[in-house]
């Protein structure tokens, strides 16, 4: 049982905070996302909070910041981004389900 515990620890890492389920739910329909197309979908997050959660999935290896001209960048899934994408349809599942 320590092994799952541990299992659940790291995808809490990653998915436990308010807000980046919340991000991420909108590369399920979208290859790529840029940074004021996130702002404008959330309505309510503070730019340095999207900034510092799409930070720590870059750095967790669940999305890749490509940039574009000038200063504008796009965000997409990685593989490992890719393979989180059922976790949170399910997520969805169970709240469209109990909430």
């Amino acid at each position: 049982m320590v092994r799952t515990i541990g299992a659940v620890d790291a995808a809490t890492d990653i998915l436990g905070d308010k807000w980046t389920p919340r991000l991420l739910r909108f590369f399920a329909s979208e290859p790529t996302v840029r940074f004021c197309q996130l702002q404008d979908l959330t309505g309510e997050i503070n730019p340095r909070t999207l900034s510092a959660r799409l930070v720590k999935l870059e750095e967790a290896g669940i999305i890749v910041k490509r940039p574009m001209s000038g200063s504008r960048c796009e965000y997409e899934l990685t593989p490992k981004g890719q393979d989180l994408m059922p976790i949170l349809l399910k997520m969805h599942d169970w709240s469209e389900k109990y909430a």
